[in-house]
């Protein structure tokens, strides 16, 4: 398949030159909020004259267009924002910069009356959605605080990992599966205080895109979804500050100019306040103990001119948990990005990016006579360039990127008269790469192909010493590698490919197929996400990961746009998947990998979804039918059997409400089949232990599980300089109880039998208040 790659991408450039054969000039320029100056992010440049002709802003806000010289009408559109028409004569290139104003913001605009976009039709790009900002901010929650992931598993698709947890699966894949991206870096933890809270604080967040299929050729690293989240860059015009206070945790944000209209900064906090409570307890053992998170978002730009510009942003978070005089554990996030943008000309736009990204977790034992102490952590640097360069119906992206990994797989300390030794795992280095090119062809008025390849490569290397195992787990050959030294190699080609065909202005049909690799895996034992996740990267015996998939759909709007509905059909083929060897041992394990085997997958389903985007009503309606199997060697006899997170149906309705200038209400409700769980079918006694067998692996099922959430949000009477907000709600409204986990253990009042008890997380309402303030 590499061999073919220099036909690929002759194909691309000779598509692209060959739709500009006709004499053209550019228009080109910046989409922005009128109000405060942030860039915004995939809003919809068209010409109402020529309606094959489009494009969309990158995550720079920057659009660029060819088009035949003559007399046109620009029309900017941007959900949430009113569109914007402007005649223009088109005899020469020119630089349009545009400042959109939200329904509340219209003085200083002229606006025309337009239809909404309606992207969800003409674009080619198949199982993207993008999710409203203030529509995160009304759905109900647990403890009031707004969940930029909670929100995600409301779509088709995406699947959550039970209660209490932020993990979430799209399209049969695992957890580690999705690349999650924070201003380019990756966050690989993205839970608090043990999955019940995200990392992400939604007032530091200004867009958010998740990709569950026919992924652009830009993205690469993770088998099954891209999840990328872009920070608010700050407000340019008006210092402001912002935040909320709750019952269990509070935030704050500050924003501002650096210099009016040329540069902003923002900083977000927030923190939660447990631990305060637990110390106002009058129970010694509970006083002192530690039990909160906190983080902090920061970003700042600075825009030279109109060809220049700089980004700065980066992340800090981190929990804490212990026990006083016990144990204690904390783990967190760091992320920080510089970016550099440059136009090299009114076609051609770049963006240079160093990206760096760390996780780590200490978990410690406080007992007098004996102690220890854990710890784990990885680093990632990665420096990007990316391109993009517009040239008639054409719009082509490409790029390299070079990402360093440096994983220390953990260390245990001990003292005092432990059983255990002290250990150490080797750290372990490698390189992922990666070359793209992809083109967007607007061939006609009705088809939209979007096309490309990426190259990627994964090189892991020494020091160190190096096993290879047999399928027992045997050691098979061991070397020792110097520093630098290449100890495997890998090389993939990754081809992509979208299609839509509009039947008319409200109707397509769409396809895609990608190809997607992944050269880092997550380790865990759990479903949900804890602080002793542990990455590995593809060795000698553990391959890339490598996932096939093809997607086909229906796509309508009605009433003029303001309804959309999708009908999508997906199956996805998964080679070198990884599961455990009964009894592994995971945690500070130096041939931890003689622990694994190796095995295939293969999900498939249909999503439908409804979506309601303007009016006093809004919302969505979304249901997923799907299978998610697995099939190893060594495991039920080399048959397939449903992977844990396999749930045949998953239903999701939210509904929001605006019933006058003061209040708005909303609701969740879902529905899902539960998970995939192995159960014990007997028990037998030797030595007086109880030992039980097990039925085939995940050949039982939890129990269905389904929840309805309300809220409602009070707006403050309007004040000049300041504003304020109530926000109610109640989670779990009727107490439904869903099972976190169900375990079996021997009867303790009847005895020679065997007793399952299931564990709920909530299993009552839980009500939430939070005041929002901005002034």
């Amino acid at each position: 398949m590499i061999r073919s790659l220099p036909v690929i991408i002759f194909l691309l450039i000779f598509t692209a030159f060959n739709s500009s054969a006709q004499k053209k000039f550019t228009i080109n320029g910046t989409l922005k909020d009128a109000a405060t100056g942030e860039t915004l992010i995939g809003a919809t440049v068209k010409i109402k004259e020529l309606p094959a002709v489009g494009t969309a802003t990158n995550n720079y806000g920057y659009y660029s267009l060819t088009i035949p010289e003559g007399e046109y009408t620009l029309l900017f559109t941007y959900i949430g924002y009113e569109t914007v028409s402007q005649k223009i004569s088109f005899h020469k290139s020119q630089v349009i910069n545009i400042g959109l104003a939200t329904k509340s913001d219209l003085q200083e605009v002229v606006i025309r009356a337009n239809k909404p976009n309606n992207d969800n039709v003409a674009s080619p790009q198949m199982g993207l959605e993008k999710l409203n900002m203030s529509q995160i901010n009304q759905i109900p929650v647990v403890l009031g605080e707004r969940d930029i992931l909670k929100t995600i598993t409301l779509m088709p698709g995406v699947k959550t990992a039970g209660e209490g947890n932020t993990g979430f699966y799209v399209r049969g894949g695992s957890s580690d599966q999705n690349l999650i991206l924070l201003d380019e870096a990756t966050v690989y933890n993205a839970s608090h205080l043990l999955g019940f809270f995200s990392t992400f604080n939604s007032d530091a967040i200004k867009d958010v895109s998740i990709y569950k299929g026919g992924m652009p050729a830009e993205y690469g690293g993770r088998l099954s979804s891209v999840l990328d989240i872009k920070m608010n860059e700050g407000n340019n015009k008006d210092y402001t500050v912002q935040g909320g206070i709750g019952l269990i945790s509070s935030r704050i944000k500050v924003e501002g100019p650096i210099v009016k209209d040329k540069g902003s900064f923002m900083i977000s906090a927030r923190r939660t306040y447990v631990d305060l409570f637990l110390n106002a307890s009058s129970d010694s053992s509970i006083k002192g103990s530690s039990l909160y998170f906190y983080d902090i978002n920061a970003k700042a730009n600075y825009h030279f001119n109109d060809n220049n510009a700089v980004y700065i942003s980066g992340y800090f978070g981190k929990d804490v948990l212990g026990l006083k005089d016990v144990f204690g554990t904390n783990w967190g996030n760091s992320t920080g990005t510089v970016r550099f943008n440059h136009l090299f000309s009114n076609r051609l736009f770049s963006n240079t990016s160093v990206v760096y990204s760390n996780y780590n977790y200490v978990i410690q034992s406080f007992q007098s006579n004996d102690s220890f102490k854990a710890t784990s952590k990885i680093t990632d640097v990665n420096l990007k360039e990316d391109l993009q360069y517009s040239l008639g119906n054409n719009t082509l992206k490409f790029g390299i990127n070079i990402l360093h990994h440096n994983i220390a797989p953990g260390d245990v300390s001990t003292t005092g008269v432990s059983s255990f030794n002290d250990k150490h795992v080797e750290r372990r280095y490698g390189y992922e790469t990666a070359a793209y090119i992809s083109d967007e062809w607007r061939a006609n008025n009705k088809l939209t192909i979007l096309y490309g390849v990426r190259l990627s490569g994964m090189f892991l290397l020494g020091p160190g010493t190096f096993s290879t195992y047999d399928a027992a787990g045997n050691t098979i050959a061991s070397t020792t590698y110097g520093s630098g030294s290449v100890v495997k190699k890998y090389f993939n080609l990754e081809p992509r490919l979208s299609a839509s065909y509009a039947i008319n202005d409200e109707n397509s049909i769409k396809a895609s197929y990608n190809r997607n690799t992944q050269n880092i895996h997550l380790l865990s034992n759990s479903t949900s996400s804890t602080p002793t996740d542990l990455y590995v990267m593809s060795s000698n015996n553990i391959r890339p990961e490598i996932a096939d998939q093809v997607s086909t759909g229906f796509f309508k709007n009605f009433k003029d746009n303001t309804y959309e509905f999708s009908a999508e059909v997906y199956y996805k083929w998964m080679q070198n998947q990884i599961d455990y060897k009964d009894g592994a041992q995971l945690l500070v394990n130096q041939d931890v990998e003689s622990q694994l085997t190796y095995g295939s997958g293969r999900a498939y389903g249909i999503e439908l979804f409804l979506k309601k985007k303007y009016g006093r009503f809004n919302g969505w309606v979304g249901y997923t039918l799907s299978r998610t199997e697995r099939k190893f060697d060594a495991i039920n006899s080399g048959n397939y059997y449903p992977a844990r997170q396999d749930r045949t149906h998953d239903v999701s309705v939210v509904g929001i409400y605006k019933f006058n200038k003061r209040w708005t209400f909303s609701s969740t409700f879902i529905y899902a089949t539960g998970n995939a769980v192995t159960y014990p079918t007997g028990k037998y006694s030797i030595g007086g232990l109880t030992t039980y067998s097990y039925s085939e692996r995940n050949g039982y099922r939890q129990p269905s599980s389904n929840r309805l959430d309300i809220g409602a949000t009070l707006e403050g009477k309007e004040h000049k300089r300041y504003h304020s907000s109530w926000t109610f709600g109640i989670y779990n409204v009727y107490g439904h109880r869903d099972p976190y986990s169900i375990t079996f253990r021997d009867s303790k009042t009847v005895p020679n039998t065997t007793e399952a008890v299931e564990t709920s997380i909530f299993a009552v309402q839980i009500p939430s208040v939070t005041w929002n303030f901005k002034f």
